[in-house]
């Protein structure tokens, strides 16, 4: 395995365990530059291909989607470990659908409908990425469809 930090492939394995869900297995690493850390093993079912609005065609990226929904939960209430189980619960979900090819609209929704359950700011945050927002009116359109936002 290379560094995060010096770039070489010197590392050591310290310690490893099964991640919470059972879904991984989490490797702390140490490099002889002096530096720590972690690696995430996992098994793929399938290569998964993403099929853009545009048509075009890319690999399935679960850095990309974790990438996405840590932007999404930046600064919310939300620990490491429910977002982990969260991005993993979503590539499970994607995995289960057999499909080798699956619309990236399929990704943001399924992304989108988990977001509005485990934090409805989030929510806001990435349909607001994922549906293009290019106005205030839009955010305010999008808010007043929610019932976390209606007065009571």
């Amino acid at each position: 395995m290379i560094c995060s930090i010096c770039k070489k492939g010197e590392t050591s394995v310290v310690d490893s365990r099964p991640t919470e869900d059972g879904t991984a297995i989490r490797r702390r690493r140490l490099c002889v530059c002096g530096g720590r850390f972690t690696t995430f093993e996992r098994v793929q079912f399938r290569e998964i291909m993403v099929v853009k609005k545009n048509g075009r065609k890319s690999s399935f990226d679960r850095d990309k989607l974790s990438k996405s929904i840590y932007i999404s939960l930046k600064k919310r209430p939300i620990d490491t470990e429910t977002a982990e189980k969260f991005i993993s619960k979503t590539s499970r979900a994607l995995e289960e659908l057999g499909q080798s090819e699956i619309p990236s609209s399929i990704i943001g929704t399924m992304v989108m409908e988990g977001l509005k359950e485990l934090d409805p700011v989030a929510y806001v945050r990435f349909a607001s990425v994922y549906r293009n927002f290019r106005e205030e009116k839009d955010f305010v359109q999008f808010v007043d469809k929610l019932d976390v936002y209606k007065k009571r």
